[in-house]
């Protein structure tokens, strides 16, 4: 594992992304979003390593990794390898694996310079497909392959028809995540009760309860319940953003940055205190084409034939970024989580003497984070379970 001092500004970046993201995907608040930034960003990264120019600068600014000093230098790709390793341990008590995969035009040579670093900082394979005459099979290809890293989780990643004979480059990431609670939930204690999902809808959802002790905390400024659930080894959190009845979810989203993020989630912040929980059973399942959103934030040139600049993966010209694909899938019950590029929770509370009560029965956000690192493997909404 390399030294925290490698990762901070990266955790910095990909955080800071993560809730960038949270905006941009996110602006429609009627919608569930689910997505894994750290994902995201480690897929794009590697793109990163093959661009040069304008491109390589705008890709950075969009990943706000132009903050860290390590921006495009080896040890940003360094900083990857050893949260990438980290992440995909498996001697761990829960099963989190991510996959990232670069599919290119086979008729472009790619620099076997490029295609060694992918292999050495993302253990990711750059491999080569016939667009151009095969364009269907290439697809089919692609989804077999991403359907086997994700425990068949996630299937139909490309749709058909989003491959052309022009298609050139192609970037897939997947990430599968399965954990249970540290406190499971009790089925016998779930019941049918109202979410309600704005002032004048409810829906009936499978409410599930449990009383137990966990960390929380109050952020006054933004009138929100922070609830921490640990799953087993609690090598993994979900954190629980849930505002006040009378608050409106989008108001915290605004409010929300990634020094924020980590001053109201930080450990001296949270008391333990017996809660009793109320947390609808979810499954989202979400599907992100990824061009616009990262073009909304300032990433353009590497879709474009006439401007993008990838000499760092190939000597030939005219190669560009055609797609960039995320789908995510989380389910949350009694038992914990299983999440394909994600994972979601849900929480609020009423203050009582006696006991805390933590109710999400309206919209909130959740996130897990890696607890050592405080890395945010997966960020969601939930507005209608």
């Amino acid at each position: 594992m390399g030294s925290p001092a490698i990762m901070d500004p990266l955790l910095e970046a990909t955080g800071t992304f993560a809730l960038n993201l949270l905006k941009t995907l996110g602006e429609d608040s009627s919608k569930n979003v689910f997505y894994s930034p750290i994902s995201m960003s480690s897929a794009l990264a590697m793109v990163l390593m093959g661009a040069k120019g304008t491109t390589a600068v705008q890709m950075a600014q969009a990943l706000s990794l132009n903050k860290s000093s390590s921006s495009g230098g080896g040890d940003l790709h360094q900083g990857f390898q050893s949260l990438l390793t980290e992440l995909n341990k498996t001697d761990t008590e829960y099963l989190l694996r991510t996959a990232n995969r670069l599919f290119g035009e086979k008729s472009y040579d790619f620099l076997s310079s490029f295609k060694d670093s992918c292999q050495n900082f993302y253990q990711a394979e750059m491999e080569e497909l016939d667009f151009l005459n095969a364009t269907e099979e290439s697809r089919k290809h692609i989804n077999t392959w991403v359907a086997k890293e994700t425990e068949d989780k996630i299937t139909e990643l490309l749709s058909p028809g989003s491959l052309d004979k022009i298609t050139k480059l192609v970037l897939v990431n997947a990430i599968y995540f399965k954990g249970n609670w540290d406190k499971p939930f009790d089925k016998e204690l779930t019941r049918e009760r109202p979410f309600k999902v704005s002032k004048n809808e409810e829906k009936p959802v499978q409410m599930m309860f449990k009383k137990s002790t966990f960390k929380m905390t109050y952020i006054r400024e933004i009138c929100t319940k922070i609830l921490v659930l640990p799953y087993v080894s609690k090598e993994l959190n979900m954190i629980i953003m849930l505002p006040d009845e009378h608050i409106d979810l989008k108001t915290v989203e605004k409010e929300l940055t990634y020094e924020k993020y980590i001053e109201w989630t930080s450990p001296e912040k949270m008391y333990k205190e017996e809660v009793e929980v109320f947390l609808p059973q979810f499954k989202l399942q979400e599907n992100y084409d990824l061009e616009e959103v990262l073009h909304s934030l300032g990433m353009t040139d590497a879709f474009d034939k006439a401007r993008a600049d990838f000499s760092g993966m190939s000597l030939k010209r005219g190669l560009y970024l055609s797609k960039v694909v995320h789908k995510s899938f989380v389910e949350v019950n009694e038992e914990g989580t299983e999440a394909a590029a994600a994972t979601a929770v849900e929480c609020r509370l009423l203050c009582k003497r006696l006991t805390q009560r933590f109710c999400a029965d309206h919209p909130f956000l959740f996130f897990i984070q890696h607890s050592r690192t405080r890395g945010i493997l997966f960020c969601g909404r939930v507005s209608s379970p």
